[in-house]
Order: structure tokens, then C-alpha cells, then sequence
């Protein structure tokens, strides 16, 4: 066992910076002390001497490496790869290789250790590792949200070594934990980006517990109030919920005690940003939200018995409670394509309130808390494992192809990211996983690449279906093909699968060059005809005349007849070279440079935005209207000058992740006397003369003008939209709450258009 007497000399290293004046040294090499046991007691269970000496050499080597660096809060460097590691030991479950490799993951980035002395301290796998995780250039703490091109490397390395990821989970993970220390901005980009791509991988990767940290940590920096509003009404709560939990699940205890179960029984929230997900979905507020908690109960049993005992368990439950058929999942029988496993239904407690109760082994609790790393420990579980395998394997499939634009490959590649699930049927009976929304084309191209491209149409059911039809669970399918059929541009529309689209662009660019020889041709012909040369040069002033983006979209477009060379009739040729007018470039296709200098204005605004804080010309986005007060950003358009968006609009975490680069910092200055256009949606029980307190309420008392207003009444409930001026953000409160308080209205929120 270590018991760290080697360790103090090396801390002995960590000293006071010039710029660091009043840091108590001794009281950090002991916190740093304090932190690598606490790492090492996270793997005592499997861990022997040899990992020890290992994961030892591996810290005093990051300690020196890292000994004259400081966070942003100004913490020693050394507290961050120590934090990661334990994470990916302790949260994730992965071994001594992945602490190793997660104490260096910064050292041959941001010091002067070498990838080549990784390999010779620690050998290959861990230098792999290590060069996986520094080649995901623009991810380390603190820089510029990534770009799609980036999103593309994390992938690349996934397919190489899923370990990769997980510590590179485990780092953003840490990192969002630590981002108050950052300003404003760069928690806006690091928490979009961590919405837009690592939530969804630890979706996918089954780690569920880091998901759901993760979304609700980007949810607390990019909406803080928000955050903290469901946060104290959890809090407030939690006493009632747990009174509540404790007699509900007393019978169950009780009979699971007689059947000679050995179980856990835990009642846990539902993560805040699923909540607040919720009510955004169902239009509904907090306190109309009927299952804030999850029930899980979690038995230790063999796995061979495994399933009989959930269902065991299942019935125990359903004997004291009324199931709701409806919501009853079972994955026990047909795992998710991550693993998953756990039987889950929703029944009614006797206070007339829905609960959702898991029921799972602990073999299944830690694959669904630890994800894929616990199937490490579950090797001999083949039937996971090549699960696991199959979707890395699509993932490998989709990376194959490095024509293909980067923003397009990262959308198709998340379509499968973060989708629900469906079950469906060959004819022979076999089952295939698809996400929710899955076309029979999407089937046809997962039973393979050449059914896909030659599909006519498909029997659901045996009943003739088109291309387009979506399949639900449970569909047995028969795909029917024709060997004259080809991929057709519309059929992008139909299908939802990364594999899919992929299949069908890259179908799509193989006619295209095919029929670009046709139009290369044609082309060829029309210049001997015109006694010009044939070559690259005139090539190029036919592609700059016509405004293609390349010779082969130009001969692709000949041979569609899009382009006719016939209306050039006889141009003028001088030894050989083909003389063309240029086309003047239209306003939208100025470069992006252009655009932000032409749009660099002293028109008079109310907000002031950018580094420098000028003011610019602006438009407020339609999308989400902000006004005055709201928390906003600018984003610089092409040909539409700087665009302004609200942070919570909903397409705020796409701008943000991709195009980062074209993200202003931008703020409200002052209170101009202008008028902003603002939505509110209300409902109610429907009164005499409730219409009539409404407008006055809007007109009258808060001087307000409406633009639009309607109201919709059926069987005794009311709902009204109205589109009103207001000047900012506290006119806009001020009439929520004036209206909250008219009696028979239930809710009133603000919608984005």
C-alpha cells in the first residue's frame, strides 16, 4: 500500500510564482498531498503495487511538469489533472492506464514533456492515448469554443480509443465544475459547446450521471436564473419528498423483505435541466410538473437470474400501486444500443400523484451509472459488448468519408447522438435498433449500403408504404428495390440516420462526378469549337464566368443543362485564350472581413457591443425577439450585417458551437425610448369578462401597445397570445406579474416569436 513517503520531496517543487504574492506554499503542498491520496484510495480495490509505483511516477512527473502553472482562479495547475483523474476513476470507473493518462493529459500541450518521453516513461498505449487527447486541438481550458472541423478530431480519436473520450469527458466535466472563475463569454461558448456535443456523448456513451452534471452545469452558466429558480424549489421541497417517498415505498419494502431480497431503494430529483426541459416542452411551471423524482430499486442478485428477479420486483410493486400500461419500458429484454438495461414504469401512489420507478440489478446500475467503462469489467457479457461495438464500428463509417463538409458531418453524426429509440423487424425476424423518426430508408440503408441505394418503397405490416413513412416500434419491414433505382436529392428529406445521409451524399457526389466527365466533354468540345486551348487556364475563366464554386460543379451543371455554353454565341479568343466579362460579385458574397467592416458604423443604437464596444448596425433576430435587459450576444451574418440573439434562444448552442469566431460580446446600454416587440402566452379557467381585465390590464394600466392579440376557449379553459411593444425587460415582468394576479389566470409566459 502507498502510504506517499516519497511524494513530499516532489511537492517540495511547488513554489510561490513572482506574480503570486500571497500564497500560503506549505498549506498547498499539503491540500496537494491530501488530493493524490484521496485519488489513490479511489482505486484501492484494483489496484496493485505495480500501478502504484505507475500512477506515482505519473503524478510527480505532471507535479514537475506543471509546477510554475496556475489556473484562472489561481489554484496550482496540478489541482486540475489530479481532479480529472479522480473523476475518471471514481466517476467513471476506468483503471490505472486512464489516471495515468488523465494526470499527463495536459503535460505534452502545455510543457515542455515531449510525446517521445511519454512513450519511453510510459509505452505506447499510454503515449497514444496522450496524442489522442492533444490532438483535439482547441479544447484545452480557457481558449475559443471548438469548431465543427474539431468536432471531427474528438470523433477521429473516439474511434481510435474510447478511453480518449472518457478522460476527455472527465476533463470538461472538471472544468465546467471550475468555470465560474471564467467571464461571461467564454461560459457562454464553453457551456454551448458542452450542450451541443459532450452531453450528447455521455448520453450515448451510457455515462448518464456525467450527462446530466454536465447539462445542468451549462444550464446554470448559460441561463443562471433559471438555474437557480428550480435549484431552491428542489430544495424547498425535498423534505415533503422525502416524507412522501418513505411511505410510498413502505409496503415494497416490507414484501421484498419477506421474498428474501438483498436491495437498495433510492429517491432521487430528476436533473434540473431535464426539468426545465419539461416545462418548455409541455408549456407547463414547475409546480406542474408531476414526477420531479425517480424511484430506483436496485437488487443484488446473480445474473443469471437477473431478469426474472426485476419482473419479480415489478410485480411486487404493481401489486400495491396501479401501473400505467402506457409508460412501462423494458429494457431488460432488449438493451439500448449503449448498454442500457433496467425496467422502468410509472404508477399511482395514493395521493393521486404518477412516480416512475426503475427497477434494475446492480450489475445494471453500474453499467448505467459508469456507462461503457463498466463493460470492461463485464467482458464475458458479449452481447453488450457488441452492441458497444456495432456503434463505435458506425462511427468509424461515418469518419471514412474526409470529403465531406465538416458543419454537415458533425449535425448528421449528432442526429444519432441524443435520439430515442425505436425497435423494428426484418421479415426473418430479426431485430434492429433505430432512433425515434427512423424512415423505412433509414432501414434500408442499415441492412446495407446497396438496399438502400436501389429502395423503390417498402411493406410495414405487409402494407405498401413510401420511402418517407416513419416506423414505430415493434414495424416488421420488407424492403422492396429495383436495380434502375438511384439516390435522389429529395431523399435527404426522408432520412434521419447518420449512416443514412451519409449513404445517400456520398451516392450523390458519385452521379455528380459522373455526369461532371458529360459536361467536361461538352466543355472540351465548345472551346476547340471556339479555337481556343483546352486546358486548366480557359477552364477557369469559364468556371470564374459562370460563378462556380468548382470546374467540377461547372461540368456538372453543363451536363444537368443549368449552364448553356450556346448563349455565350462566338466570345473572343487572342492566341488561343479565352477572353470573358467578369461577373461583379453580388453585396452577400463579400468576404466575412468586408462584412464586419461595412457594417463598423456610428449609426445611433441602444446597444453597444464587441471587445471595443462600439456601436454597430444591428438587427434583432426574429427567432427570439430580445429586448432591453435581456442577456444577449451578436452574430455576425453574411450579408445581413450583425444579427442580435437572445442566450436562450433556441438556436443559441448551434451559433455558439460552430461558428464561435463570428460570436460579439453585446449588451444593452442606457434605456432609449424605443419599443421592442415582445410574445405572452397565458391560459386559465375561462370567466365572464376576463378578456376585458386582460387588455385593460395590457393597455391602460401598463400603457402597453398591442399589435396582435387572440383567445381560444374550449370546454371551460381559456389560451391567449398577444404581441405587444414594451421598452425592456422589466416593463415585460412587471406586466407578467400584473397579469399572473387576475383571478382565473394559471399561467402566463413570454414566447420567443
Amino acid at each position: 500500500m502507498d502510504k506517499g513517503p516519497n511524494i513530499p520531496p516532489v511537492v517540495e517543487q511547488v513554489h510561490q510564482a513572482p506574480h503570486q504574492p500571497h500564497i500560503d506554499v506549505a498549506k498547498e503542498r499539503g491540500e496537494i498531498l491530501l488530493r493524490y491520496r484521496g485519488l489513490l484510495r479511489t482505486i484501492k480495490g484494483h489496484r496493485t503495487p505495480d500501478d502504484t509505483r505507475l500512477i506515482r511516477k505519473a503524478f510527480n512527473i505532471a507535479l514537475e511538469a506543471h509546477k510554475d502553472q496556475r489556473r484562472k482562479s489561481g489554484e496550482p495547475y496540478i489541482y486540475h489533472p489530479l481532479a480529472v483523474a479522480r473523476i475518471c476513476s471514481e466517476e467513471i470507473g476506468l483503471g490505472t492506464t486512464s489516471v495515468v493518462c488523465a494526470l499527463l493529459h495536459d503535460t505534452v500541450e502545455d510543457t515542455d514533456l515531449t510525446l517521445e518521453d511519454v512513450r519511453d516513461l510510459f509505452g505506447p498505449t499510454v503515449a497514444n492515448i496522450i496524442d489522442g487527447l492533444t490532438k483535439i486541438s482547441g479544447l484545452q481550458f480557457g481558449t475559443d469554443s471548438i469548431q465543427a472541423e474539431n468536432f471531427r478530431k474528438v470523433l477521429l480519436t473516439l474511434a481510435q480509443d474510447v478511453r480518449v473520450i472518457l478522460i476527455k469527458l472527465a476533463d470538461r466535466l472538471h472544468n465546467m465544475r471550475t468555470l465560474d472563475s471564467m467571464v461571461r463569454d467564454k461560459q457562454l461558448k464553453i457551456g454551448s459547446e458542452t450542450l451541443f456535443l459532450y452531453a450528447p456523448l455521455a448520453h450515448r456513451l451510457g455515462l448518464y450521471s456525467i450527462k446530466s452534471e454536465l447539462e445542468d452545469l451549462a444550464l446554470k452558466f448559460k441561463e443562471p436564473t433559471v438555474y437557480l429558480d428550480i435549484e431552491q424549489k428542489l430544495k424547498k421541497g425535498e423534505a415533503v419528498r422525502k416524507r412522501f417517498i418513505s411511505r410510498f415505498t413502505l409496503p415494497i419494502r416490507e414484501s421484498l423483505d419477506k421474498e428474501g431480497f438483498t436491495y437498495e431503494i433510492k429517491g432521487r430529483p430528476k436533473s434540473i435541466h431535464s426539468i426545465y426541459n419539461k416545462m418548455l416542452k409541455k408549456n407547463v411551471s414547475f409546480e406542474e410538473i408531476y414526477d420531479v423524482f425517480t424511484l430506483r430499486i436496485i437488487i443484488d442478485t446473480k445474473q443469471e437470474l437477473e431478469k426474472a428477479d426485476c419482473w419479480r420486483v415489478y410485480s411486487v410493486v404493481t401489486d400495491y400501486y396501479q401501473p400505467n400500461p402506457d409508460r412501462l419500458r423494458d429494457w431488460i429484454s432488449t438493451p439500448k444500443a449503449n448498454g442500457y438495461e433496467s425496467l422502468h414504469t410509472t404508477v399511482m401512489s395514493p395521493g393521486g400523484r404518477w412516480v416512475e420507478v426503475q427497477i434494475r440489478s446492480k450489475r445494471m446500475d453500474e453499467i448505467a451509472e459508469m456507462g461503457l467503462a463498466a463493460h470492461y469489467r463485464y467482458k464475458d457479457d458479449e452481447e453488450h459488448a457488441s452492441a458497444l461495438d456495432d456503434w463505435l464500428g458506425r462511427v468509424r463509417e461515418v469518419l471514412e468519408d474526409p470529403s465531406s463538409n465538416a458543419i454537415d458531418f458533425v449535425n448528421d453524426f449528432k442526429l444519432n447522438l441524443f435520439s430515442d429509440e425505436i425497435m423494428v423487424f426484418t421479415p426473418k425476424g430479426e431485430m434492429i435498433n433505430l432512433p425515434a423518426g427512423a424512415t423505412a430508408l433509414d432501414f434500408a440503408f442499415d441492412i446495407h449500403s446497396h438496399v438502400g441505394r436501389q429502395c423503390i418503397g417498402a411493406k410495414v405490416n405487409h402494407k405498401l408504404v413510401p420511402l418517407s413513412h416513419k416506423l414505430r416500434s415493434g414495424d416488421q419491414i420488407e424492403i422492396i428495390t429495383s436495380k434502375k433505382q438511384q439516390p435522389k436529392e429529395e431523399w435527404l428529406n426522408y432520412v434521419v440516420t447518420a449512416r443514412a445521409r451519409h449513404k445517400v451524399k456520398q451516392a450523390l457526389r458519385e452521379q455528380k462526378r459522373k455526369l461532371a466527365v458529360v459536361g467536361r466533354e461538352a466543355a472540351q468540345r465548345k472551346l476547340r469549337s471556339w479555337g481556343a486551348k483546352v486546358d486548366e487556364r480557359n477552364m477557369a475563366v469559364l468556371v470564374e464566368h459562370h460563378r462556380a464554386t468548382s470546374s467540377t460543379d461547372l461540368f456538372y451543371r453543363i451536363a444537368r443543362g443549368r449552364v448553356d455554353l450556346d448563349i455565350l454565341g462566338t466570345p473572343r479568343v487572342r492566341n488561343g485564350r479565352l477572353a470573358l466579362p467578369k461577373i461583379v460579385v453580388l453585396e452577400e458574397e463579400k468576404p466575412l472581413e468586408d462584412v464586419v467592416s461595412g457594417i463598423r458604423g456610428e449609426a445611433s443604437g441602444a446597444l453597444v457591443i464587441g471587445d471595443e464596444l462600439q456601436k454597430l448596425e444591428y438587427q434583432l433576430s426574429t427567432c427570439c425577439n430580445p429586448i432591453p435587459g435581456d442577456d444577449v450576444f451578436g452574430f455576425i451574418t453574411q450579408g445581413e450585417g450583425i444579427r442580435i440573439h437572445r442566450v436562450n434562444c433556441p438556436n443559441a448552442v448551434q451559433l455558439m458551437s460552430n461558428f464561435a469566431y463570428r460570436i460579439v460580446k453585446a449588451r444593452w446600454k442606457g434605456k432609449d425610448s424605443m419599443e421592442f416587440l415582445a410574445g405572452l402566452r397565458f391560459s386559465g379557467i375561462d370567466e365572464v369578462g376576463l378578456v376585458n381585465k386582460i387588455t385593460s390590464i395590457i393597455s391602460h394600466q401598463h400603457n402597453v401597445n398591442m399589435r396582435s392579440i387572440s383567445f381560444e376557449s374550449n370546454a371551460g379553459i381559456f389560451e391567449g397570445r398577444v404581441m405587444a411593444f414594451v421598452q425592456d425587460t422589466d416593463h415585460l415582468s412587471s406586466l407578467i406579474e400584473k397579469l399572473r394576479r387576475v383571478h382565473g389566470v394559471r399561467s402566463v409566459e413570454r414566447i420567443d416569436n
